[in-house]
């Protein structure tokens, strides 16, 4: 499709109107190819990790560490052909939007968004703008955290208090696992791998206590590790000892910032996300709908694309309205509605004085 053309800017555009020629930063950023690939090639021995920009020859990977491998390579490119984000650009719109369905334009800011093809063999970063990340398939934004260069330091200066960015945090790891695991994740399984990544150290082990995973209802649920864990995305220690224990398999996990006690708060806010407060005997699938919608709901209003809620929850956009409608039934919300034509989902929680949006019969649909 055509994208849109705002106004041009007489640092990136030509004004047509004076037969200008195109004006130019120094250093012609505009010529910087911001995509990357990597391939995973079956051969014997283990898969090899094959990249159209490196001249190093592929050497075999165990299988459980291969999707790992890719995901820390693309973020190594990232990292060094690094920009400004005033300078960084939709690749996908320079590419004629070729990569998704026809949607309503390019819009929103520049993101770094991670697309595998349906094989999972093959991994693309790229710069694409929130309308063109939200509408390409098996596609996650990759949270600029994720690619830092370097742990943070152990005696990184508190935050202010009152200051609360968990939400933030929760919705990134959303992201990240939305690419990381497989389609057909369970919710229980998304819940405690959220659990995971936000309480594993600097190497990547994790240790849930007991009472944590009985208020998750997930104690002594083996088959939900080991969900994940033929995923490929962690190892399990013994099941049957006392305290479960894991290590991660996926590298991405252990560049995170800020610190551990940071990602702690968000995992200790996932278990109760205000504004919306879910029973914990509740369906998983319902309480991560509800933790999806916690995490997008701002002080600017409660707002996201369908297409990014039902990726996050993993289903479905038709499973979502399901979803949407059983949290309606249990007074979690008091109406939704979906604005078909730009496919953004509005949500109102139950709560009369956190009303966000309109008539309370707008979740007709």
């Amino acid at each position: 499709m055509r994208p849109s053309r705002g106004p041009v800017h007489p640092r990136h555009g030509t004004d047509r109107r004076e037969g200008n020629q195109p004006m130019r930063l120094a250093g012609a950023h505009a010529a910087v190819r911001r995509i990357w690939t990597v391939e995973l090639r079956p051969q014997a021995g283990g898969p090899a990790l094959v990249c159209p920009l490196c001249t190093a020859g592929a050497s075999p990977l165990l299988a459980s560490s291969a999707r790992s491998a890719a995901l820390a390579h693309l973020a190594c490119h990232a990292r060094a052909d690094a920009l400004p984000v005033y300078l960084r650009s939709c690749q996908c719109r320079l590419q004629g939007c070729a990569w998704h369905p026809r949607h309503r334009g390019c819009a929103g800011p520049v993101l770094l968004a991670l697309t595998r093809d349906r094989s999972g063999r093959t991994w693309r970063l790229t710069d694409a703008c929130a309308a063109c990340a939200a509408a390409t398939s098996h596609t996650a934004v990759v949270p600029e955290t994720l690619l830092s260069p370097r742990r943070p330091a152990a005696s990184a200066p508190a935050r202010p208090q009152g200051h609360t960015d968990e939400p933030q945090r929760v919705r990134e790891m959303l992201t990240y696992l939305a690419s990381a695991l497989g389609c057909v994740t369970s919710p229980a399984a998304r819940l405690l791998a959220l659990q995971c990544a936000l309480r594993a150290s600097t190497h990547g082990c994790v240790r849930l206590p007991a009472g944590l995973l009985r208020s998750m209802r997930l104690h002594r649920r083996i088959e939900v590790w080991q969900e994940l864990a033929q995923d490929g995305w962690l190892e399990l220690s013994d099941p049957r000892a006392a305290f479960l224990q894991a290590r991660l398999l996926d590298d991405a996990v252990l560049d995170q910032a800020p610190g551990r006690s940071a990602r702690r708060r968000a995992a200790h806010w996932a278990l109760k996300p205000a504004p919306f407060t879910v029973a914990a005997a509740a369906h998983p699938a319902d309480r991560l709908t509800a933790l999806v919608l916690a995490a997008h709901t701002t002080t600017a209003g409660a707002t996201a694309d369908m297409a990014v809620v039902a990726r996050l929850c993993g289903h479905s956009p038709q499973q979502t309205e399901v979803l949407l409608d059983r949290l309606v039934a249990d007074g979690i919300l008091s109406a939704w509605h979906h604005q078909r034509d730009t496919d953004e989902v509005y949500w109102q929680p139950a709560h009369p004085h956190r009303a966000l949006f309109g008539r309370a019969d707008t979740n007709a649909h």
